[in-house]
């Protein structure tokens, strides 16, 4: 099969295609003929050297993909095969075949282009786990998104208002402003020529949200602790901004804040399949009859998948970038 690997670390040119053995699936296991596969920022990360892959997981990059299972491992129902899915995976995605943990796929319906579920499992997981398990947000609550755009962004806007949270996002133009604003955003926030903090408190009357999911890191930290609300919950998913942050630990303790973070890649096999469980009962329905859909940026083809990198690391997309590798 066809893949885009790399052989040392580097800029968007580094990758490049290579001829490697068909992967053959183990206990539990599936293996996917790939239709698509969604480009997410820890792959660039990784390419740059700075995330390597799990023990175990492929160095080709890619953690979603979609398209039909073609082989199943022992112990895998057999029904599985010739299924239409997509799939959370730990690494291996940009490639012809790809090999996925049987109970991180998502049944995708006929009526759902396999792009677009491509587009899906790493931010809905991500987005799952981090905003609605880690930040407890619930119903009447209120949520304030950096990166607004992004595919995270895109996601945890959608998924927020279809459980009744109200939404405050950033992003760095009008345009981009704009388009949270269609996606359902109560409030949109241009972080290059408005204070984010002021807008939150101005928005909430004073009061703050319940929680922030966080991108950036840095010295946005502090400033998320102004925006939060007395138990307000503050989530790490990236550190874009900085490793590090300096924080008043009287303002936590003060407003009985609490601070968490997460990473998704690295967790076991039998977390990500009571997530994806979770997901498939109570968020997965929003997909299957359209109430959500992945705001969907450009596609390129599996050869050029530097220049996919280059647009992510451009920071012009809306939504997600995806590659095609059959189509379907």
């Amino acid at each position: 099969m066809t893949a885009m690997g790399f052989d040392n670390p580097g800029g968007p040119d580094v990758l490049r295609p290579e001829t490697l053995p068909l992967p053959e699936p183990g206990a539990n296991q599936v293996l996917i003929k790939v239709a698509y596969a969604g480009i997410n920022r820890p792959d660039v990360i990784q390419r740059q050297g700075f995330y390597p892959p799990p023990p175990g997981a492929s160095p080709i990059p890619g953690l979603e993909v979609s398209g039909t299972v073609v082989a199943v491992g022992e112990g895998t129902p057999p029904e599985m095969l010739n299924r239409r899915v997509c799939a959370l995976v730990s690494g291996g995605g940009y490639a012809e075949y790809c090999l996925a943990h049987a109970a991180h796929c998502l049944h995708v319906p006929e009526d759902m282009p396999l792009d677009v579920a491509a587009a899906i499992p790493e931010t809905l997981f991500t987005v799952w786990h981090n905003v609605f398990e880690r930040g407890w947000a619930s119903d009447g609550d209120s949520l304030l998104v950096h990166g607004g755009t992004s595919g995270i962004g895109t996601m945890a806007i959608q998924l927020a208002k279809a459980f009744d949270i109200a939404v405050i996002a950033t992003a760095g133009s009008d345009e981009k402003c704009e388009a949270i604003r269609e996606l359902g955003a109560d409030l949109a926030v241009n972080y290059k020529t408005q204070d984010f903090v002021e807008e939150v408190k101005g928005f909430t009357g004073g009061k703050g949200v319940n929680v922030v999911l966080d991108m950036v890191s840095g010295d946005y930290v502090a400033r998320n602790m102004e925006c939060l609300a007395e138990d307000g919950r503050h989530v790490t998913i990236a550190v874009l901004g900085g490793l590090k942050a300096e924080i008043n630990m009287a303002t936590v303790m003060r407003k009985r804040l609490s601070l968490t973070g997460s990473t998704l890649r690295p967790r076991s096999d039998e977390f990500k399949a009571l997530l994806a469980d979770e997901i498939y009962n109570h968020a997965w329905p929003l997909f299957e009859d359209g109430s959500i859909a992945p705001v969907m940026d450009q596609t390129f083809p599996l050869a050029e998948a530097g220049a996919a990198h280059a647009r992510m690391e451009g920071g012009d997309h809306i939504g997600k970038i995806v590659l095609e590798v059959a189509g379907g």
